[in-house]
């Protein structure tokens, strides 16, 4: 079968095309069908970017949804939703990309370009990891970099941008290729696609991308981690970087409209909301700690204490239970009315509640465990219900 022409590699603007079907085949996973074309606009899935959807149109009318396309041998595949009798070889359609699409990937592709080749420019990074994800952008560099070198970096690629250069293509020969510096030298059979950006990357891609750098709107750096060794970032440009501008700006207000703070005032506001937060926290373990003491007071010695008390986290619990059983060698639980039931904690003094947990989380439908002496956990059941088992139980 003869290979497919890259319509999109000659022109990533380039939207529509006359085709001809080479071969078709039904898909039992899907109930829909591969279709391989003579020559195509749609970009396959590859190198990080993901395929082109859109639609191929049959001479009767008849509109397939194109889902995916993979390249196999050089022959285009493209994924339809439906195959009917009347897409069979030979038989003429007419291809047409989803635009808007395309054109998110073509910003979020040559903005990597950018954003790479001058962190590859600034501290020898080299890109080991990409994909546009439907959300951002996904950079793994192969080394370490500060959060003040990304911030350096990021800068420095969206002058790129503003500079409005052109995005070249070019097809050296082999001799050309051998005295070329670029990005993602490795061995390639056939032709060598080259993609320039001036003062920013020259790199191996067959990837589509925008005409200019003007044209990627902006490069924004959403986060980074450490991973492997280097940094892995998640990017956004163009349209997704004015999105998440006018996200954070939501947030931002949001935040703002809660602490009765200015937009450039929320980081103080926090700050003093979570000093407030950590000053009440104290007092709050104080009280409880009182609290605590009064419960085990009211405890009989070698008597069962099962107290219930509202609003307590799993530390509360643990605490509670462990002050019982220095008041009491009987049964000792804390526990607390929740969303979903009950939160418990289970001790006795030099005793084993394993087994009466793991009784109770299978008659009350919980989850937990522990230590011979403790265990903590929650259930779908009421408090009362949780001490009634308990005390018929034990």
């Amino acid at each position: 079968m003869q290979r497919t022409e890259k319509y999109f590699e000659q022109d990533a603007f380039r939207t529509q095309c006359e085709s001809t079907i080479l071969a078709a085949e039904p898909d039992e996973k899907t109930g829909g069908g591969r279709i391989a074309l003579d020559g195509t606009v749609f970009y396959p899935e590859g190198g990080g970017q993901p395929a082109d959807r859109g639609t191929l149109t049959l001479p009767d009318g008849t509109t397939l949804n194109v889902t995916d396309v993979h390249e196999h041998d050089g022959i285009l595949w493209h994924s339809v939703d439906a195959l009917p009798e009347s897409a069979v070889p030979g038989t003429a359609v007419s291809g047409c990309i989803d635009w808007e699409w395309r054109f998110d990937k073509m910003q979020q592709h040559t903005g990597e370009h950018i954003l790479s080749g001058i962190l590859h420019q600034m501290f020898g990074a080299e890109n080991v990891g990409f994909h546009i994800g439907s959300e951002a952008v996904r950079m793994d560099t192969s080394v370490p970099i500060s959060a003040e070198g990304l911030q350096a970096a990021e800068l420095a690629a969206n002058r790129i941008v503003w500079q409005d250069v052109p995005v070249l293509v070019s097809y050296p020969t082999r001799e050309e290729l051998a005295a070329l510096v670029y990005r993602s030298k490795k061995e390639i059979e056939g032709q060598v696609r080259i993609v320039t950006i001036p003062g920013a990357d020259v790199c191996a891609c067959c990837g589509t991308h925008t005409r200019t750098t003007g044209q990627v709107g902006q490069i924004k750096i959403l986060a980074s981690e450490n991973y492997k060794g280097g940094v892995r970032l998640s990017v956004v440009c163009g349209q997704r970087a004015l999105l998440a501008a006018q996200a954070m700006r939501q947030r931002q207000a949001e935040i703002g409209a809660l602490l009765s703070a200015k937009a450039d005032q929320t980081a103080v506001a926090v700050h003093r909301v979570y000093d407030e937060y950590t000053a009440l926290k104290f007092t709050h373990f104080g009280v409880c700690s009182q609290l605590f003491d009064a419960l085990a007071q009211l405890a009989n010695p070698g008597e069962d204490a099962i107290r219930t008390v509202p609003g307590l986290d799993p530390d509360g619990l643990h605490r509670l239970a462990v002050r019982l059983t220095e008041a009491t060698t009987g049964l000792c639980a804390a526990l607390t009315p929740t969303e979903k039931g009950t939160g418990y904690c289970i001790a006795q003094a030099d005793g084993d509640v394993r087994a009466l947990t793991k009784a109770l989380n299978a008659a009350l439908n919980g989850r937990g465990g522990g230590k011979p002496g403790i265990c903590q956990g929650s259930c779908a059941a009421a408090p009362e219900q949780v001490e009634e088992f308990l005390r018929k139980t034990k």
